[in-house]
């Protein structure tokens, strides 16, 4: 890596960044899903050019884009490819946990690290406990360094990161952020990731064998939770976006596959562009997708209007505005990535078209939480007036 990157300077030019990487890694972007893996100039490009420090405080150099912006600019990533748009996804989340609970000290380092290029990826979610919020990785301190033992899964974007922060629990229950360099001794990264979408995401395993550690790297993540934080609704805003740009990069194929599509024998017209049962899965899908694209930059200035000062009550409709916007993304981009194949006809199928990764990328990401119970959250609140509970899944 070159020792510092382009650092973006306003929102309108990380969307003009956003949108040249996308165009520029398009063509490339089947050959990523076969070969399961995101190639080192792809990645260095998308960092070096600025886009993985554009929420970093304007206090520290950054342009500290709105939430809607950053929104936009993954939904950009993800059209080319969910994998690629992924990768950065934690990142953002690191970031921002690094504004909410690190010292002047801490942000002052790491901000400056991000700004040079340097990529986080994440050890937080483990495959076994009782559930998505039990924590089996351990923290002890010794002197002024902790030492980390356990196994992480779902370590997304960690064979290309420069730093890994793990979470663990210490001896009093309470959740703890040590970031880590993936070269330190005690830190494994197993590229063991193997589901049918998101192939390039390396969101595989990450082994804490005694991870030591200096103490000022950890960062107290319970007080995110214990005190109403946009933590969890800028997490998962992040998720949404891909979801969004998914379904965007679907569409596009759509539109191309009907225009090379035969027409059906019974429609009595020369061209699939005039099949009027094409025609109006094609308007469906254009509606859904802008009713989508509305509530995630709806929920994108919830977020930016309770950011200032947060409290239970912004707090809450911010959560609520992306749990919103997260239901209609997981709608669409589902629905569009299947389209996209009934549409294209059998020949859509053909392996070197590569046109089902849209549907299993978005199969797959659109698993990270149920979105059965965003429907559930959003009717007591609406009904009831009960605040939604505060962690990273809604």
């Amino acid at each position: 890596m070159s020792a510092s990157a382009h650092i973006i300077r306003s929102d309108a030019e990380a969307l003009e960044q956003a949108a040249e990487f996308r165009d520029a890694v398009l063509a490339r972007a089947a050959g990523i899903d076969a070969d399961r893996l995101i190639p080192q100039d792809i990645v260095e490009e998308f960092s070096q050019r600025g886009l993985w420090a554009i929420t970093i405080p304007a206090s520290h150099g950054g342009a500290e884009v709105s939430t809607e912006t950053l929104s936009e600019v993954i939904a950009i990533v993800a059209e080319a490819d969910g994998s690629l748009a992924q990768i950065p996804q934690n990142h953002f989340c690191l970031v921002e946990d690094i504004r909410l609970s690190g010292t002047p000290e801490q942000q002052e380092f790491f901000f400056g690290l991000v700004l040079s290029g340097r990529r986080f990826a994440n050890a937080f979610s483990e495959s076994g406990g009782k559930n998505v919020g039990e924590l089996g990785t351990r923290l002890r301190y010794d002197g002024d360094e902790v030492v980390v033992t356990g196994r992480k899964f779902y370590c997304t974007g960690s064979i290309y990161a420069d730093w890994i922060p793990v979470l663990a629990v210490d001896e009093n229950g309470l959740e703890l952020l040590v970031f880590a360099e993936k070269d330190a001794p005690g830190l494994t990264v197993v590229n063991d990731w193997s589901s049918f979408g998101q192939r390039a995401t390396a969101s595989g395993t990450v082994l804490a064998e005694e991870l030591r550690l200096p103490a000022n790297r950890v960062f107290p993540m319970y007080k995110e939770y214990e005190n109403p934080t946009l933590a969890g609704p800028f997490a998962q805003i992040t998720t949404a976006a891909i979801d969004l740009g998914i379904a965007r990069g679907a569409f596009r194929e759509a539109l191309e596959a009907t225009r090379n599509a035969r027409p059906w024998i019974d429609a009595n017209v020369d061209s699939a562009t005039q099949d009027p049962l094409a025609l109006s899965i094609i308007g469906r899908l254009d509606i859904d997708i802008r009713a989508a694209e509305a509530l995630l930059r709806e929920a994108g200035r919830a977020l930016d209007a309770a950011k200032p000062a947060p409290d239970e009550t912004n707090v809450a409709a911010a959560s609520i505005a992306v749990a919103r916007a997260k239901v209609l993304t997981t709608e669409v981009s589902l629905e569009a990535s299947s389209r996209l194949l009934e549409l294209g006809g059998t020949r859509s199928t053909l392996g070197e078209r590569g046109l089902d990764r849209f549907w299993r990328n978005a199969r797959v990401h659109t698993l990270h939480d149920p979105v059965r119970w965003k429907f559930h959250a959003i009717g007591d609140y609406v009904l009831n007036g009960t605040l939604p509970p505060r962690h990273s899944w809604l």
